[in-house]
């Protein structure tokens, strides 16, 4: 335990450059004393870790120390390669730079641990996007990657869903997020901080100018942490009530190939005891009528909306068109 936190107090050093005693305790997460011995240790062993005093002192590596990679486990190599997503440096343009990193770190590697991480990195492989859905276009998201680091705002067209569907903004790029094979863009409008950051999908971005103006992220702003919360909020939001309905045991089965998780949690949740015919009563949430007609239908005859009355009108007025459509002659 103590030789891998030495270790990493050497890599903070060394990827951080100079760090009070209670910031390597605060990252390693142990007290300052123990920061204190551990860094003592360090120099015992003759890494060259030297102090500054001073307000704005701390402990640094002396210029151009590195470790070598040698203090790595095998899982931790392991975890090195799988963290190498080929697919996803290629849509930021890092493809070549991404396999001259990986080539780096084999050679880095002691011959064991070389061995396993390119065992590991064979037989594993990312695709991100989902089924039956083509990767999007995304010819902007290499400038907002460069802005999103520089830290400078972009001025840019956007395709939204409601009226005007077109609109201009100049935004503040704080990172971009990955999520089931489709980017988006965290940025907070300029002039207009009281509001906090929103969430704006890349492949709807119709032009992205990148500007000469700076910004600086909020005070406290961690990209994971907002993304959590954003998550959470959407589906909070997203669901406005709820329905119950009748399904077969046929429906039931094939349920969660045809409708969203957040149904499928409702049904299994909320499922009563089954009839004479299998059938079960349930409760699920409802994001809009139309939208949930849709999900139903995907079931066919084996569920039945019982309620709220809008909703099973719609079920209703969609199975008389098609059959008046599919009607034989």
């Amino acid at each position: 335990m103590t030789a891998g936190r030495l270790l990493s107090m050497v890599l903070l050093l060394q990827t951080r450059g100079r760090l009070s005693a209670g910031q390597l305790a605060g990252e390693l997460g142990v007290s300052v004393r123990t920061a204190y011995r551990d860094l003592a240790r360090l120099q015992a062993a003759g890494v060259p870790v030297y102090a500054e005093t001073g307000q704005h002192g701390g402990y640094q590596l002396v210029e151009g120390y590195r470790t070598r990679l040698t203090g790595l486990s095998g899982s931790e190599a392991r975890a090195l390669f799988l963290a190498g997503l080929p697919a996803t440096a290629a849509d930021l343009g890092l493809a070549e730079e991404v396999a001259a990193a990986r080539l780096k770190l084999l050679a880095a590697l002691p011959d064991d641990l070389r061995d396993e991480a390119a065992r590991t990195s064979a037989v594993f492989h990312l695709d991100a996007p989902g089924w039956y859905r083509e990767p999007e276009a995304q010819p902007f998201l290499i400038l907002l990657m460069d802005a999103v680091v520089a830290q400078r705002a972009v001025d840019v067209c956007y395709l939204r869903w409601r009226a005007p569907q077109e609109v201009r903004r100049r935004l503040h790029p704080y990172g971009l997020v990955l999520k089931s094979g489709v980017w988006y863009l965290v940025a907070g409008a300029a002039g207009d901080g009281d509001r906090g950051p929103a969430t704006y999908r890349v492949a709807q971005l119709r032009q992205v100018v990148l500007t000469t103006t700076g910004f600086q992220r909020p005070a406290g702003f961690a990209l994971e942490a907002h993304w959590s919360a954003y998550l959470a909020d959407f589906e909070a939001r997203r669901f406005t009530g709820t329905a119950t309905i009748r399904i077969s045991p046929r429906g039931r089965a094939r349920l969660a190939d045809l409708a969203e998780p957040a149904i499928v949690r409702a049904v299994e949740r909320t499922a009563g005891e089954p009839g004479a015919d299998g059938w079960v009563d349930a409760t699920i949430p409802v994001e809009s009528v139309q939208h949930t007609c849709q999900e139903m239908l995907r079931l066919g005859a084996d569920v039945e909306v019982l309620a709220p009355a809008p909703l099973r009108q719609a079920m209703a007025a969609t199975v008389r068109d098609l059959a008046i459509r599919y009607a034989v002659a």
